[in-house]
């Protein structure tokens, strides 16, 4: 006797209106299976976008539980009804396809969001990313309306500058007071033997607008300081600390703090590396972990000790992710959370970092600093003990 066949359930198609009232009622997860460029022109609000050619490997990241409601929407109603059929044979137990697609939604008056349009140039340079359901366009767009400040374009600064610049991040500050020498060239890979005696704000800003003109760069071809620092990062969303010297560090843990930046903060020497994101008042500050510096003798720096030249692009792309991942607000940043790498085991650990109750200045006892005292600051290079290099 032939064993017994069942036929896949036929999908379940609703109006548009029905899907709307769900939306609003239910915990319905609603995807959006069209072209990213289509997504860009309107879609739903909290629509989750997942092609066709990425719904298999892509469907889990929106829709985890198989047995939650889903209902999947496109053009004009053909494109989502395989989709759910397709889920359906994945296993998904709740699928229903919108009929009539996005045309029937809009033409019935329901609300969408038109997106900032990406231009058919950005559309295919930035191809890659729009495909990411976790991007998206609208991803994109956040990408180039983000402003991040990067303190150093040397080691650390070099590479981060370089991926931030490739995905698409609008505006980008450089600080830095030094020239190109060809000691650097062994690991800032954004300077060039051409370069070699320009200052590294200039150089990084020709390598910067060459690879992608979509981003503005900003010149601060100056050192830090307490007179400035607050104008300096004011206007930033988030700042990438490639600092090399422990007074700075220091200086943008206090002035981060009072601003509330966000602080992506990575070091280098040797055959070692760290990282940390520092987000004021939902994590710990620089201060909580390292609550004085270590003496200079224990803390030499990179010119003294030397640095595999790889280090800086470790760790310098992982402090490119951080800011991804801070604008596009998706994965879990480094916050209370210390990254170190050590190069010759291949080795990453990860330690535990908890605000600090006694910082005097993230703590709970934390003096407020008054608008009136909000540019001034302690002398660093006295509480570092003259420490100049990290």
């Amino acid at each position: 006797m032939a064993p017994e066949t069942t036929e896949q359930e036929a999908v379940r198609e609703i109006t548009p209106q029905e899907a709307f009232d769900e939306l609003q009622t239910t915990e319905a997860i609603l995807v959006d299976t069209r072209e990213p460029h289509e997504y860009s022109e309107a879609h739903i609000d909290g629509a989750n976008l997942v092609p066709p050619a990425m719904l298999s490997e892509k469907i889990a990241n929106v829709a985890p539980d198989k047995s939650g409601r889903v209902i999947l929407s496109c053009r004009s109603g053909a494109r989502s009804y395989k989709a759910a059929e397709l889920l359906q044979a994945m296993g998904y137990t709740d699928v229903a396809s919108m009929a009539g697609g996005i045309l029937e939604w809009q033409e019935i008056g329901l609300p969408v969001i038109e997106s900032n349009s990406l231009t058919p140039e950005q559309r295919d340079r930035y191809s890659r990313h729009t495909l990411l359901p976790e991007v998206g366009v609208d991803g994109q767009v956040k990408l180039l309306n983000a402003k991040v400040l990067l303190l150093g374009a040397g080691g650390l600064g070099a590479p981060t500058a370089l991926y931030l610049a490739a995905a698409g991040i609008g505006t980008i500050g450089l600080v830095d007071d030094d020239v190109v020498d060809a000691s650097n060239l062994q690991r800032q890979v954004i300077h060039k033997t051409s370069t070699v005696g320009k200052s590294k704000t200039s150089s990084a800003r020709e390598a910067i607008e060459d690879l992608n003109p979509d981003v503005e760069v900003v010149e601060y071809n100056f050192r830090l300081n307490a007179e400035n620092i607050l104008d300096v990062i004011g206007d930033y969303d988030i700042i990438v600390d490639g600092a090399d010297n422990f007074p700075t560090r220091y200086l943008l843990n206090d002035a981060s703090v009072r601003l509330k930046k966000p602080v992506v903060s990575a070091s280098i020497l040797s055959f070692d590396g760290q990282i940390s994101t520092f987000m004021p008042y939902e994590g710990p500050c620089y201060r909580c972990l390292y609550p004085t510096p270590p003496p200079p003798e224990l803390a030499p720096s990179c010119s003294e000790n030397g640095v595999l030249g790889v280090m800086a692009g470790m760790m310098g792309l992982l402090q490119a992710n951080e800011v991804m991942k801070l604008v596009l607000g998706i994965g879990e940043p480094l916050i209370g959370r210390l990254l170190l790498y050590e190069a010759l085991g291949t080795r990453f650990t990860e330690l535990k970092v908890r605000r600090d109750p006694d910082c005097p200045i993230c703590g709970p006892n934390a003096p407020e600093v008054p608008e009136s005292e909000m540019g001034q600051f302690p002398d660093y290079d006295a509480f570092c003990g003259g420490h100049v290099g990290s």
